[in-house]
């Protein structure tokens, strides 16, 4: 929110043209917050009126963290009016430094004010005890305040998580939808009953709990047959949800069916009554990342089990020993048994077997498919056209991540590329991968794409290229969500069905308006 005047017209208010002219900044970040953004600007008021200034802009973030500059639309208006020479004011005005952010990094709130104070715009914090005027002892106490300000989120984050995990352990439910086949029971802090939570409500009252309670009983069959569709007949997730939706059943939010909405059926310990915590962490506003097991906070046999946990942990098995790293042993005997059954080896046929590490792994871990393939007794004759398709390939890769990099940056936005894993981090935003498709043709003429995600990077968004049959040229895209697509590897056909197809564009147009409409502020 950003007001112009003392009385919010949006017009310059200064009465005395003699008072020097100010900015002021207020910032919460819960309802519930001891200081408002009202009451800060009744202190920053009373002191701009002592000091002879008059206030003629507010830039106010409600509702907002100060852990960084994400969110916080009104500080980076501040920061860019400054920058930009658009500031009609000489002075800054922040109730404290813990109003102006809890950076976790000192620095970062140091470099904000800094911006400020390099082009004669001071900062001023009004309720301090000291005078922030540049001398040493104002440098030293508000790097102090600086360093307390990000230290009391990192004790409260601590409180909050040691409370929340005390509630996992006695078998409460913390936030987050109940999910197929199940529902949320509201219960007194007496464990009484008080009803079901229907979708968007929430509790009321801080002494009351949820706990996950068996739902209605088509979707409890459901999610039955789902498991023994997995584990007893052999199909795949995409195969189960095609199946779902042929037959008109949608998932608890009333969506078709997607891959990634059976997976997370197929792999939550909730449908056996564990409650799981800590899986993944997120604090601070830091990135998000992956806990190991020993690190998760869990309550067994928590709420009612609407699976049977023998067929559960059959599904776990079969998901772990397919997404499982192979020594180069195990690679070897498959390969080995591959050339045996069909008496050649191609990358076409290793990724074309069910069972079998993709041609890329064997490439890396072998560092060449031919190396791999004199391994087992192998010496191809026709192999080298697919090598020199794929060393093009990878020069193309490198290319189209270099062309999207500079469309994003000449549409305004800001990417961040991982030297390494070629991972873009896109406004600070989203995470994306782009991955190209190689075209084959199967023995009947048949056009196939093998996509191959980095599941191991886990981006928020894969971009997958499907070349033409030359392998030259892009014909489409598909914009894939690991929400809804997280199987490592899976093949495209020509035509794929509403499922796949809904994620396929013929050009990059809507990826690129993704990165557009965000304005990054600044660029460190």
């Amino acid at each position: 929110m950003e007001v112009t005047g003392l009385n919010g017209s949006g017009e310059d208010n200064i009465t005395d043209e003699s008072k020097l002219p100010a900015a002021q900044y207020v910032r919460m970040s819960t309802e519930h917050q001891k200081f408002s953004t009202e009451n800060q600007g009744d202190i920053i008021k009373e002191y701009a009126d002592s000091h002879g200034m008059v206030i003629v802009k507010t830039y106010a973030d409600d509702g907002k963290s100060g852990l960084s500059i994400d969110g916080r639309d009104a500080l980076k208006r501040l920061i860019d009016d400054v920058e930009t020479g658009k500031a009609n004011f000489n002075v800054i005005l922040v109730y404290d430094i813990s109003r102006w952010g809890r950076f976790q990094d000192a620095d970062e709130s140091a470099y904000y004010e800094y911006i400020c104070k390099r082009v004669g715009i001071n900062v001023i914090y009004c309720a301090e005890q000291f005078t922030n005027d540049g001398s040493p002892v104002s440098t030293i106490v508000k790097g102090v305040k600086r360093a307390m300000a990000g230290e009391y989120s990192r004790e409260l984050s601590v409180k909050v998580f040691k409370g929340q995990c005390k509630l996992i352990e006695q078998g409460y439910r913390q936030g987050g939808p109940a999910g197929y086949g199940l529902r949320r029971m509201l219960i007194d802090q007496h464990g009484n009953r008080k009803g079901l939570l229907l979708q968007g409500e929430h509790k009321s009252l801080q002494t009351d709990r949820v706990i996950l309670v068996p739902g209605p009983q088509e979707e409890i069959d459901t999610a039955r047959s789902i498991y023994k569709m997995f584990v007893h007949e052999g199909k795949s997730e995409l195969d189960i949800a095609s199946w779902l939706n042929a037959r008109g059943v949608r998932t608890d939010l009333s969506r078709y069916w997607t891959r990634g909405t059976v997976h997370q059926v197929l792999i939550n310990e909730k449908y056996i009554g564990n409650n799981i915590f800590n899986k993944s962490s997120f604090k601070l506003k830091k990135k998000r990342v992956k806990n190991p097991p020993d690190m998760w906070i869990r309550a067994d046999g928590a709420f009612d089990a609407i699976v049977d946990s023998q067929i559960f942990y059959q599904a776990q098995g079969i998901i772990l020993e397919r997404n499982r790293r192979y020594s180069n042993e195990e690679m070897l005997d498959r390969l080995k048994y591959l050339f045996q059954k069909h008496g050649k080896l191609s990358g076409m046929l290793i990724d074309e077997t069910e069972g079998m590490p993709s041609s890329a792994v064997y490439r890396t871990r072998f560092h060449g498919l031919v190396r791999a393939y004199r391994l087992v007794g192998y010496t191809p004759d026709r192999d080298y056209q697919y090598i020199r398709i794929n060393r093009f390939l990878r020069k193309y890769h490198k290319r189209i991540i270099d062309e999207v990099i500079n469309q994003i940056k000449d549409l305004g936005g800001m990417v961040v590329r991982d030297d390494k894993t070629d991972l873009l981090l896109i406004n600070n935003e989203f995470t994306t991968s782009i991955v190209v498709a190689r075209c084959w043709q199967t023995p009947a003429g048949s056009l196939r794409w093998l996509i191959r995600l980095d599941t191991g990077l886990a981006p928020d968004i894969t971009v997958a290229l499907r070349m033409d049959t030359a392998n030259q040229t892009p014909i489409d895209y598909y914009l894939l969500p690991i929400i809804d697509i997280e199987m490592g590897r899976f093949r495209l056909a020509e035509d794929n069905g509403a499922n796949i197809d809904t994620y396929r564009f013929e050009n990059l147009e809507f990826f690129f308006c993704m990165a557009e409409h965000v304005k990054i502020w600044m660029a460190a």
